[in-house]
């Protein structure tokens, strides 16, 4: 491979000739791990953004001129477009302040602007980063990335999934029996029981909104340690202006750099809504593993689609495989945000240098969400179905049904009839009949599933 010499305040190192970083980046790459899990593109492409925005505003207080204003962004734009995703190979397991990623964005936009320029007029340091720390460049395309990644990936999957359990809920008024403790309780409608799913998804949604809004307040402007050192007073309020325009979004600069700085709070409650969506997914889940089972030695309430053969050895088995993948990737959030808070308890005096750590795992946990939502959704809640002879079967065995006796006979002897029936294996109308405690014609008209919904 044939290379070339770049220099900087260390000294001199060899870089892959068709490589666009310089020394910086390319110490980075060569002092941590390779082959491991590199910087989320969204977070990369949220840096270029603010980079081209700061450009913009650097030129308008006349720090930067015309061309080299020109020069950036339309470096920072050809990125945008995807044409240079191969150029940022930096590892998450770098310094936690991702300042050599931040360095390989402005060397990467400086090699850019100079080859349409046919000479270097643009320094990566001296124009790129102006008026810019990494300290506040990094933290404002975490929450930049974040926000429109929950935005324009993960919402839609949540509302469409939503949608579904909508359609299901309407389709099954079937009553069947409920259960708490895993044992037989009493009745309820399926779609009393699906309704509480998709409640479950609503309010885990409007809390993610909400919580998200924070997201919006940004960084830029508190440069090295929140003091906006080598930044105008209001540069911070004029590239979050710029951000808004460019990206459709409220962005606004936080009025306390130094907060933005030190904490990554609105990330880990950010994250911690996730987690709960994550919590009632595993749950939701889990229940269609349990009602679904047999599909003749289970419960067997619920038939889910046949997508894939279950069994390498077993012909004709099918398996929760939809259930299976969405419970891994729910366990996979959850440990994600306790090494998202963890991180966030690290931060050391007026800096969090855990921040690669956070960004990477809020990111994953955005993009496995939204993605096993949609398979979710399509391979398995789209085509569920209700079995209902073995829910009426189960429903008429029910011991639980006695429940609606107890006004009528009290707790006590209704607790006969129930153990009567069970240890004689009767129904409950026939352990009444040998205990005598109603007519056949009262119990028949107290004992009734459907008033007891």
């Amino acid at each position: 491979m044939k290379k070339r010499i770049e220099e900087d305040t260390i000294g001199k190192i060899e870089v892959a000739e068709d490589a666009l970083w310089g020394a910086q980046t390319q110490r980075s790459f060569e002092n941590f791990p390779q082959g491991v899990e590199t910087m989320p593109l969204s977070l990369l492409k949220a840096i270029v953004y603010i980079k081209k925005a700061c450009a913009e505003i650097n030129f308008s207080e006349d720090r930067l001129s015309e061309e080299k204003r020109d020069l950036i962004v339309y470096a920072a734009n050809q990125i945008i477009f995807g044409h240079y995703d191969d150029q940022f190979p930096l590892t998450i397991w770098q310094t936690g302040s991702g300042t050599q990623t931040n360095m390989n964005v402005n060397e990467v936009i400086a090699h850019i602007a100079n080859k349409k320029n046919g000479k270097s007029i643009i320094h990566p340091n001296d124009d790129v980063n102006m008026s810019q720390s990494s300290n506040d460049v990094f933290p404002t395309a975490m929450h930049i990335s974040s926000f429109l990644n929950l935005k324009e990936n993960l919402y839609k999957e949540i509302e469409a999934t939503i949608e579904i359990l909508e359609k299901l809920e309407k389709e099954n008024e079937t009553i069947k029996t409920g259960r708490t403790h895993l044992q037989d309780a009493t009745p309820l409608k399926l779609s009393q029981e699906i309704s509480g799913w998709k409640v479950m998804v609503k309010r885990d949604y409007e809390t993610i909104k909400v919580v998200s809004e924070n997201l919006k307040r940004l960084a830029i402007g508190g440069t090295a340690v929140g003091t906006g050192i080598n930044a105008s007073s209001d540069f911070g309020k004029k590239v979050a202006k710029e951000l808004s325009k460019q990206l459709d979004c409220e962005f606004e600069s936080d009025n306390n750099k130094f907060y933005e700085l030190a904490s990554k709070s609105a990330l880990v409650n950010s994250h911690g809504s996730l987690k709960a969506l994550a919590s009632d997914l595993y749950k939701i889940a889990n229940d269609i593993r349990f009602l679904s089972s047999g599909p003749r030695c289970g419960i067997g309430e619920l038939i889910i689609p046949a997508n894939e053969p279950g069994s390498s050895i077993m012909p004709g088995k099918v398996n929760p495989t939809q259930v299976e993948s969405m419970t891994m990737v729910t366990i996979q959030v959850m440990a994600n945000d306790f090494a998202i808070t963890m991180a966030n308890s690290q931060g050391q005096l007026q800096l969090n240098a855990y921040m690669p750590l956070i960004i990477y795992n809020m990111d994953q946990s955005i993009n496995l969400l939204a993605k096993s939502l949609k398979c979710f959704r399509e391979n398995l809640l789209v085509g569920l179905k209700a079995n209902k002879l073995k829910i009426k079967e189960n429903l008429d065995n029910s011991l639980m049904l006695v429940t609606s006796l107890s006004p009528y006979i009290g707790y006590d002897k209704a607790s006969k009839i129930a153990k009567y029936a069970y240890d004689n294996n009767l129904t409950l109308r026939e352990a009444n009949k040998d205990l005598g405690y109603l007519s056949d014609e009262d119990f028949d008209k107290y004992v009734r599933a459907e008033d007891m919904v």
